[in-house]
């Protein structure tokens, strides 16, 4: 219980971003065909056209990866106080917005970009918190 109250904060953005990276990954790999229809028109006009396959294997494997890291990670931390899973989670999880930011942009979807941005700042805040 002393776990759960002294790391209140990060367990909660961790389960944030379970729930995010977890429901993204299982959309992404539940409905591949559907995700990779949309997203092969949204990038028709850009350089990344012939690859939307392979970085969209890429992303749903960042994705489940990062919602297993920070699953564990919460564990870890609720458990034994410590955060080295939880940390490397939530790096993880930046790289992964980071990623689909860098998409955005080349697709000039300014604003999927700034939705992106409202993710990135609580998980760019869990990084801070379990760097202290």
């Amino acid at each position: 219980m002393e776990n759960l109250l002294h790391h209140a904060t990060e367990l909660l953005l961790l389960l944030f971003l379970v729930i995010t990276f977890l429901q993204s990954g299982i959309d992404k790999l539940l409905d591949w065909n559907g995700n990779l229809t949309w997203l092969t028109s949204h990038f028709a006009a850009t350089p990344l056209k012939q690859v939307v396959p392979f970085l969209l294997a890429a992303i749903m494997v960042v994705e489940l990866c990062t919602a297993i890291l920070c699953f564990l990670g919460l564990f870890q931390l609720l458990i034994t106080g410590e955060g080295t899973l939880a940390r490397y989670g939530a790096i993880l999880s930046c790289i992964a917005l980071l990623m689909l930011l860098s998409g955005q942009r080349v697709a000039r979807d300014y604003e999927g970009a700034k939705t992106i941005a409202v993710y990135f700042i609580p998980a760019i805040f869990l990084v801070y918190v379990l760097s202290l």
